[in-house]
């Protein structure tokens, strides 16, 4: 399926989740339907910290409409670290990065590959 964008309350409900575990990150997968991204799934035993966040592949539901992830950077920094890009693939084929403060604009796209990539963003 091709995605086409993500809901805008769902880069709320991000942004939201960024700054609720401030200064430790979140990482959460994303879904899609219809190609708009707009579910998002807490895998049971996620491991959070203030430089790191990582879950259990086996925990992943198995689910054919899995987009691919989100995680916030504390640091405010919105670029993929070496461990994220090792990351982004196994999870899917988007991924976003929620970074502080955690206001409207502090937020990137990415591909698998980490390369930045625009997404719409759908109301």
């Amino acid at each position: 399926m091709k995605i086409r964008g993500i809901r805008q309350d769902m880069i709320t409900l991000l942004l939201q989740m960024g700054h609720e575990s401030h200064p430790n990150e979140f990482v959460a997968l994303l879904t899609e339907q219809d190609g708009i991204i707009g579910v998002m799934n807490l895998l049971p035993g996620t491991i959070t910290g203030s430089s790191s966040a990582s879950l259990f592949f086996d925990m992943m539901p198995l689910d054919t409409h899995r987009a691919g992830s989100a995680h916030s950077h504390p640091n405010g920094v919105l670029r993929p670290s070496d461990a994220d890009v090792s990351f982004f693939p196994k999870a899917g084929r988007y991924h976003f990065i929620i970074g502080y403060p955690y206001r409207e604009k502090n937020w990137q796209c990415f591909t698998a590959d980490g390369d930045p990539c625009e997404m719409a963003v759908i109301p």
